[in-house]
């Protein structure tokens, strides 16, 4: 007879020999990996053999995640962290660095712009992929409105393939920015070399804040961050910010505090003033591991 591929709360005691009471306690700690469907636990029947593996050959508890969100730049989310006074650090430095960084325990969470390759779906492809043993659940945050941000007298631009010859801030090699760059580039048909590309900015404010300075005549960014500086904006595509967050940290006083000020109407109230941001379901569970 086949494994199942989930196994039940009783299920999972039997197995262990210890009173289901325990089995929830684990669960809740994040000791033991599981997901909830229809309103009950479940525990992948290869997760669970993993986790019973490390611990029969005398595996060391690992040392705690640190109190860091990395991942993306995020403008309302970088403001939500600060004005909450949740006791989170932050280390933006796009999304695939901070997927690496997720899985090498440097943080509780990650923000994620990352859409496949056949622009089908955001992030969780790319979380199931690399992050699929890190005991983590990916949660909305946000739909952004992401476009060209153009120069305030800089005219003939309205789609990807009016930069060939212009000027064109670049974001940091593999940031969910520059993955679509790239895939925005290729579908109209423009390669880089079509393009001068200027130096590298590294975050959303710093490549907008180069093409207000006349450094560059536009710029891959976001609605919301051409609006503070008011300058013009092409919108192209509608893409999905999402958080990764390791399941134990989203339970501890940090995470919830944060989470909490982003349901709030202060929080409300700032994404409307910047524009370019839609709040639907933030916080509900996108993908568990």
């Amino acid at each position: 007879m086949a494994e199942p591929e989930y196994l039940t709360v009783p299920e999972l005691a039997e197995l262990l020999r210890i009173k289901e009471r325990k089995v929830y306690d684990l669960a809740s700690s994040g000791e033991v990996p599981c997901t909830r469907a229809t309103g009950k636990l479940l525990f992948p029947a290869r997760g669970v053999r993993a986790w019973l593996l490390k611990h029969s050959q005398g595996h060391v508890p690992k040392v705690p995640r640190p109190a860091v969100v990395l991942g993306s730049h995020d403008p309302l989310l970088d403001w939500a962290i600060r004005e909450s006074r949740c006791g989170l650090a932050s280390y933006f430095d796009g999304s695939t660095d901070g997927l690496a960084r997720f899985n090498r325990r440097e943080g509780v969470a990650a923000g994620l712009h990352l859409q496949d390759p056949e622009g089908r779906e955001w992030n969780i492809p790319s979380v199931d992929r690399y992050s699929a043993d890190q005991n983590a659940v990916l949660v909305r945050f946000a739909t952004r409105a992401r476009g060209l941000v153009l120069g305030q007298s800089i005219t003939g631009i309205t789609a990807m393939p009016d930069l060939r010859g212009r000027r064109v801030v670049p974001r940091q090699p593999d940031s969910g920015s520059d993955v679509l760059f790239r895939q925005l580039a290729d579908r109209a048909g423009l390669a880089l070399s079509d393009m001068v590309l200027t130096d590298i900015a590294r975050t959303e404010t710093e490549a907008v804040q180069a093409v207000a300075r006349g450094e560059a005549d536009a710029t891959l960014g976001l609605h919301s961050v051409a609006q503070d500086f008011g300058l013009p904006f092409v919108p192209l595509i509608d893409e999905r910010f999402d958080l990764l967050v390791n399941r134990r940290a989203w339970f501890e006083t940090p995470m919830q505090r944060l989470m909490t000020f982003c349901q709030s109407e202060a929080m409300a109230t700032r994404a409307e003033r910047m524009g370019g941001y839609d709040l639907t379901g933030l916080g509900t569970v996108r993908w568990n591991a």
